[in-house]
């Protein structure tokens, strides 16, 4: 009896997973000319990920005028909650959810806790838990369905650019023809001189998902020209992840800026 059990329970989660793969919406690799934004849109909504945890590694380099550095760091996340972060084995790490940023530094003895005000400057565009959990996992970092968008062919890239000026920003998204996933996505502010991009090189194939491979982030601006790249590492999705993190006594607050 109990054998039967576990085999109605395997057929019942392989139809599930099933139907789950079918949403998923797999392009031959070419960019087809005769695509609507909207389909474009859509299927760019139907790929989006789905997950509970991810947990991995990722490998970060910086650099701007003035230096130049790289780490890496264990990553781990809790979709719309939480993505945290260590360094030098929790010598450093970062909590991250929607109602705010915060990290500590025990070779320093400091922390930090704010909004995503200093995100926000980093990456040249204004920013919340969301939309950085979408430049993460490669998803737009607006709502495409909310606008409506022109579209064309760009080096085998389907190039969308919203129809109507939004205020002082410039938006320009590109997607690659196989995941519908973000190859580029751009924010440029031209009264401000600047322009930030998030370039995604490629993307790997996870448990039938589609996962970025590396993420290039570019900022140009009246301060300068900083670059960040990000390379994730042994992915894994609905793991059980805890997220340890406690401010030690006796820190100093810091206040972080441009």
């Amino acid at each position: 009896m109990k054998l039967l059990y576990k085999g109605i329970l395997i057929a019942v989660m392989t139809v599930v997973v099933a139907s789950c793969a079918s949403k998923k919406v797999i392009g031959e690799g070419t960019a087809n000319t005769g695509y609507a934004a909207k389909k474009i849109i859509k299927n760019h909504y139907i790929n989006e990920l789905e997950f509970t945890t991810i947990k991995g590694k990722v490998d970060v380099k910086y650099k701007d005028e003035h230096a130049s550095n790289s780490f890496s760091l264990n990553l781990r996340m809790e979709k719309d909650k939480a993505i945290w972060l260590s360094a030098f084995f929790g010598v450093v790490k970062a909590y991250i959810t929607p109602e705010g940023v915060s990290f500590y530094n025990k070779l320093e003895g400091t922390y930090f806790e704010g909004d995503f005000a200093y995100i926000s400057d980093l990456l040249g565009t204004e920013i919340d838990f969301e939309k950085l959990q979408n430049v993460l996992l490669g998803q737009a970092i607006v709502d495409l369905k909310q606008e409506k968008y022109n579209n064309s062919v760009v080096e085998n890239r389907y190039q969308l650019k919203p129809e109507d000026p939004m205020g002082p920003f410039k938006l320009l998204f590109q997607l690659e023809p196989i995941y519908y996933k973000m190859s580029l996505q751009e924010v440029s502010q031209p009264s401000e001189n600047r322009v930030s991009s998030i370039s995604y090189t490629s993307y790997q194939n996870i448990d039938g998902q589609a996962f970025p491979d590396e993420i290039a982030v570019s900022v140009d601006g009246p301060e300068g020209k900083s670059d960040i790249e990000i390379e994730y590492k042994n992915i894994e999705f609905n793991k059980k992840v805890t997220f340890p993190y406690n401010v030690p006594n006796g820190y100093k607050q810091i206040t972080l800026e441009k």
